[in-house]
């Protein structure tokens, strides 16, 4: 169990720099910049390590994103709701699909609408009026994204036999 854990908390790591050092791929979107790499990243997190871990990754990553000038506040909703949302969703039900959509709602649609209180409390309440546009859109394109190629990473591990043994994971007493 203690060699599990280890396991978690190691590739919590990776997954965390991953997050940090991905966030530098970037696209514009509507004066926006999606980063699909936190995404990948919430939907990995979901099937290898579960919605604890995920959220502890995305807040990390997010953390050093502001830390090292990379991101900005509004980090914090999308990838943390998302991360909670698919990993709870993967937990329960196993299924990639609605894991999917969890990130998608989670982070585009959640987040993209928590992200809004936050622009008009940081940034001033005439970029807040924008939110849809400049929050929703913007994340829920990020999110597809990612969730895409997050899928086919998964499909590409799972069928050359690299996720087995991490399914172990599913015994009582080794969960988060």
């Amino acid at each position: 169990m203690k060699s599990s854990r280890t396991q978690k908390l190691v590739l919590a790591g990776i997954l965390s720099g991953l997050a940090v050092v991905g966030s530098l791929l970037s696209f514009p979107i509507l004066g926006s910049r999606a980063a699909p790499v936190q995404h990948i990243i919430n939907i990995i997190c979901a099937v290898l390590l579960g919605p604890s871990y995920g959220v502890a990754v995305a807040f990390i990553a997010s953390l050093l994103r502001n830390l090292f000038g990379l991101g900005t506040i509004m980090a914090f909703p999308g990838s943390m709701i998302g991360a909670f949302l698919c990993g709870l969703i993967f937990a329960k039900t196993k299924s990639l699909f609605l894991t999917s959509l969890g990130e998608i709602i989670g982070t585009g649609i959640l987040g993209g609408l928590v992200a809004w209180p936050l622009a008009i409390l940081f940034l001033g309440e005439s970029v807040g009026t924008l939110a849809f546009y400049a929050y929703v859109i913007p994340f829920l394109i990020s999110t597809i994204t990612g969730t895409v190629i997050a899928v086919g990473i998964i499909n590409i591990l799972k069928q050359n036999g690299r996720i087995n043994w991490l399914e172990r994971s599913d015994r009582p007493n080794d969960r988060d």
